[in-house]
């Protein structure tokens, strides 16, 4: 039972764990700002262009059957709202930091030109 426990210390408190749960409650936080977002100020601007504010009560209703075909529109402005946060502000900045980082290492400096007269010396006195 004791080694039970220790395995799931381990497994529980590895970083990759951790390092899940604080990016699984900060997407949270993130999709309620968006959220916020979307139904306070991208709706209204909504209802300002085609007379609603929401898109909730559009509908088709075919033999009692009523198809809520509104709230899926508006869940699909609210899914691009949060992609393109996303993507605007954690994807852009990622990639850019890592383009930064894989240029600085790809290229050497160019070394100075005592370097080089050094360099054609030693050269020299080895023929």
């Amino acid at each position: 039972m004791k080694k039970i426990f220790e395995e799931f210390k381990d497994f529980a408190l590895k970083g990759d764990l951790i390092t899940l749960a604080v990016a699984f409650v900060m997407a949270a936080a993130f999709a309620a700002v968006v959220d916020a977002l979307v139904e306070h100020i991208v709706m209204p601007i909504v209802g300002i262009i085609f007379g609603e504010p929401s898109f909730h009560g559009l509908t088709w209703t075919i033999n009692d059957s009523v198809i809520e075909w509104g709230s899926f529109v508006t869940a699909a402005i609210k899914f691009l709202a949060i992609a393109l946060g996303v993507f605007f502000f954690i994807v852009k900045p990622v990639n850019a930091l890592k383009a930064r980082v894989a240029s600085g290492t790809e290229e050497a400096p160019e070394p100075a030109e005592d370097v080089k007269l050094l360099a054609e010396i030693r050269d020299a006195l080895k023929r």
